[in-house]
């Protein structure tokens, strides 16, 4: 008897198994009437945040008076948003004109790693760029030791690497968990708060996971950005020159105004216990950081930044 129910239990475990080999993405289903619309002002969203961060790009790399750390940290972070934006934006235009939102298991674990991996680098890059710009202000005389071209190479690389391992041991651990039952998921691309909904069983260690990761590359960066800014603060105040304390600032605004605006959106979706949190607020919410923030940052930075308007000009 015991044979027979192990083969039986094996079968349907297989057939729930094969079921979770695809998912769907309902997106905007919910407002079928404004498809065509959703698709003109995301397409044109995106064209222009590839178009603004591509100028960025070549000219910080062309002109000459832009060869300094601070915009070298700038092409990268506009590469970075590129790429940010390509993982989700194009899925989610193509679901839009087709109305399927079909997306195989392994693109959406695919999806969600790039998505969790840039995300975590811009948290990084966003650090390293506060460091670059209170070594400027609060240590200007060792400034060009201190941020050499090796050095600023070096804080790239790890930048980009060290979250590499951690981002795609986070997408194991939630893609090697059960799913069955519906596999709807009420979001436009593969994110881990709506992906969870879907597995069964006990999640609570995988949720403590979440957390942990989310403290590492989310709040870590924010912490020493906060200690940055704090000492560039309290650096400038100290400046006798009015003129001097405005140039000062100036120089952070621009990126003091997109941590705000990443900081604010992205913590509130990765570390916000999920029970409070709405899924269609949380579509909302994902939004703002992974489509209207990156078409902000370069129009925040080329307007806000002399230096790049002169080189436009």
């Amino acid at each position: 008897m015991l044979l027979p129910f192990m083969e039986y239990k094996l079968r349907t475990e297989k057939s729930n198994i094969t079921a979770m080999m695809e998912f769907i993405l309902l997106g905007f289903s919910d407002i079928p009437d404004f498809q065509r619309i959703l698709f003109g002002i995301f397409l044109v969203l995106y064209l222009t945040i590839l178009t603004c961060n591509s100028v960025i790009v070549l000219v910080t790399r062309i002109d000459p008076t832009l060869q300094t750390p601070m915009y070298f940290f700038l092409n990268h972070f506009s590469i970075l948003e590129i790429c940010y934006v390509t993982v989700t934006i194009p899925r989610m235009l193509t679901d839009l004109l087709s109305q399927k939102g079909r997306i195989s298991f392994i693109a959406c674990a695919t999806q969600m790693c790039l998505v969790l991996l840039f995300g975590g680098l811009e948290c990084l890059l966003l650090a390293v760029m506060a460091y670059d710009r209170y070594v400027a202000i609060c240590n200007p005389l060792h400034y060009g030791l201190t941020m050499s071209p090796q050095v600023c190479v070096q804080l790239v690389t790890a930048s980009w690497v060290s979250g590499v391992p951690v981002v795609i041991g986070q997408t194991w651990q939630v893609f090697s968990l059960p799913f069955c039952g519906s596999t709807t998921i009420n979001h436009f691309f593969c994110d881990l708060p709506p992906v969870f909904k879907l597995a069964c069983g006990d999640t609570f260690v995988n949720e403590i996971a979440v957390y942990v990761v989310a403290v590492v590359l989310i709040m870590v960066p924010f912490l020493l950005m906060v200690v940055s800014y704090g000492k560039i603060i309290s650096n400038i105040l100290k400046f006798r020159s009015t003129r001097g304390r405005a140039k000062a600032f100036s120089t952070c605004s621009s990126h003091l105004t997109v941590v705000v605006l990443f900081y604010g959106t992205a913590s509130t979706t990765y570390l916000q216990p999920k029970p409070n949190q709405s899924e269609e607020t949380g579509k909302l919410i994902s939004l703002f950081y992974t489509v209207l923030i990156p078409t902000l940052n370069p129009i925040i930075y080329t307007l806000r930044n002399k230096d790049i308007t002169v080189a436009l000009r």
